[in-house]
């Protein structure tokens, strides 16, 4: 009893140690609406992000009550990207069936098969319209993301470090892992930063640049050549280290054509990229959105996480005082075992030395 509680103790506090924080798009891999991951065959995916509709998004989406959901984000290679699905369109009902929230909408395409035709009824700019999308499965999804060699993007995770011996239970600081994601409707690139490993990966030495995520079809990006997969390195010959830089640099050319340099399959190259002029008006509320869109999904992944670390530590908590009262108890019984031993061996003394005397009274008796 007393090892099963210590190693359920231990389980937990190296799980709550040594597990990363749930990034937006890992988030995403497991609800059936976002992008595949490699252990999710045999699941639906749609290719959306989405937020569950309040009340101020009533009015700039033209809705009259709080219902169905927000797509925020469309991936142009998944099934809601080639049924024509875009952004801010509202998803109302899947099969007829009224859509209330996001959790709803990523339960019924988890259960819906892979290649299944469903009809959502969405609006879009307060019009009515019904959208038949054929669900994929999530494996085939990683197709989008080709490798150096043209497999499957694949990142190898590190071995678990050996379990060391359970200390004093430490207050839990969980670390956030956040994945940046910069989305440009004006060229049609969506990118993410890079991580050391993922840049060895690609072959870009310590993870410096912008890893191009998708093309949107028939944009400026696809037109100049960019494919999902590319590193941008460098803007009009200045380096680039993460998507703010990127998102600096496309904002702050002198004319409409930038040289962007990227490495694709381990050797560069240099696209021209043409852009429409600046509207700084435009950029401006862009960016306030993409960041009120990236703060809400925080702070929810923080307050998650928060909730996650209270949870650990009070089961963390009960497992060392069941593991304090075991041992007290192992201790008495193992005191009450020994006490009962001593017992026992002065029984068999006195009955030896009394054994002794009557076989010494026995001898005398003898003799007389």
């Amino acid at each position: 009893m007393a090892k099963t509680i210590l190693i359920t103790a231990l389980i937990l506090f190296v799980g709550a140690a040594f597990a990363p924080a749930e990034s937006l798009s890992d988030r995403s891999s497991d609800d059936g609406l976002g992008f595949p991951s490699e252990d999710s065959e045999g699941v639906s995916y749609l290719g959306v992000d989405t937020r569950d509709i309040t009340a101020d998004r009533l009015g700039p989406l033209h809705l009259k009550e709080e219902t169905g959901v927000e797509i925020t984000m469309v991936d142009q290679d998944a099934p809601a990207g080639k049924a024509g699905l875009k952004e801010q369109d509202v998803i109302l009902t899947l099969n007829g069936e009224k859509i209330a929230s996001v959790e709803q909408l990523r339960r019924m395409i988890r259960e819906t098969p892979p290649g299944r035709v469903v009809n959502l009824g969405i609006t879009r700019n307060g019009q009515l319209m019904t959208v038949q999308v054929q669900l994929a499965d999530r494996k085939s999804g990683l197709d989008y993301y080709p490798g150096a060699n043209g497999k499957n993007f694949h990142v190898a995770l590190p071995a678990m470090p050996v379990m060391p011996e359970m200390p004093a239970l430490p207050d839990l600081d969980i670390p956030v892992s956040i994945v940046v994601v910069h989305s440009s409707a004006r060229s049609g690139l969506m990118v993410e930063n890079l991580s050391p490993q993922l840049g060895d990966y690609f072959g870009v030495k310590n993870g410096e640049g912008v890893l191009v995520r998708s093309v949107e079809r028939g944009s400026r990006a696809e037109k100049a050549g960019f494919r999902a997969g590319d590193v941008i390195t460098k803007v009009n010959g200045e380096p680039i280290r993460d998507s703010g830089d990127f998102t600096h640099a496309l904002r702050s050319r002198k004319d409409n054509t930038v040289s962007i340099g990227i490495v694709r399959d381990r050797k560069e190259q240099s696209v021209t990229l043409s852009l429409p002029e600046r509207k700084q008006s435009h950029d401006l509320d862009e960016g306030r959105g993409q960041l009120s869109s990236y703060l809400n999904q925080l702070q929810s992944e923080l307050a998650q996480l928060t909730a996650d670390s209270k949870q650990v530590s009070e089961q963390s908590r009960r497992a060392v005082e069941d593991l304090k009262r075991q041992m007290d108890v192992d201790r008495q019984t193992s005191e009450m075992h020994r006490h009962n031993d001593e017992r026992r061996l002065e029984q068999e003394m006195e009955r030896d030395r009394a054994l002794e005397e009557l076989q010494e009274r026995l001898r005398e008796k003898d003799w007389e």
